[in-house]
């Protein structure tokens, strides 16, 4: 005896694929990486800075636009609503904030991003080699920090990796090496969100996950 379909047959949901990355820096990658980066920028198509910019993403933890909006005039100009990309703040005392940078204004220095991605204002902690970063950058006429645009800033860091000999590395996973590094320093999962600019902490819960 035939049996017929049912008419209105089950709908099934398809599993959802985890194609969440996790490839971290190991071995001498890095040091190869920088290596790479520096002989890239002695190049004369270079003039990107691409070895400091590489540092500053581990350091940070931003994204390549994030990296790639930053303006002087967002990390020590006025902090009126034209600094909506990002500025940095030395906390502690006001006269940190438009005072001389010498041995007195060694306080920790915060960079503020306004508006991300999420749409959720984010602080960053930096660390002495991020702000010694900033220091060495030379000041562009066109006030931006960086030289290079999102797109520019990937097919850079793919022709280091490809001359350094690094495989199956982006530079979206320095992002992804920058959080787990914060993890591995001591700061908790609800830190590294904020620090990362996650929403809910169930994100952070897996590391690798990072938009």
């Amino acid at each position: 005896m035939l049996q017929t379909a049912p008419r209105h047959p089950q709908k099934f949901q398809r599993a959802k694929v985890n194609n969440a990355r996790n490839r971290r820096l190991v071995g001498d990658e890095q040091s190869r990486l920088l290596a790479s980066a520096r002989a890239y920028d002695s190049t004369p198509h270079a003039g990107g800075n691409v070895g400091s910019l590489i540092t500053w993403a581990i350091e940070t933890a931003m994204r390549r636009g994030e990296i790639a909006a930053m303006r002087w005039d967002h990390l020590d100009g006025p902090s009126g609503p034209q600094c909506r990309q990002a500025r940095v703040l030395l906390i502690m005392r006001w006269d940190h904030l438009d005072g001389p940078s010498g041995p007195q204004c060694r306080q920790a220095r915060v960079l503020l991003i306004p508006e991300t991605k999420t749409g959720t204002p984010r602080r960053i902690p930096l660390s002495t080699t991020a702000v010694a970063i900033l220091d060495a950058l030379p000041r562009r006429i066109d006030g931006h920090v960086w030289s290079m645009r999102p797109d520019s800033i990937s097919q850079a860091f793919e022709r280091v990796c490809k001359a350094a000999g690094i495989t199956g590395l982006t530079f979206h996973d320095l992002r992804h090496e920058a959080a787990s590094r914060l993890s591995e320093k001591g700061f908790g999962a609800m830190e590294v969100a904020a620090i990362t600019g996650h929403k809910t902490q169930g994100r952070r819960h897996h590391r690798t996950d990072l938009p």
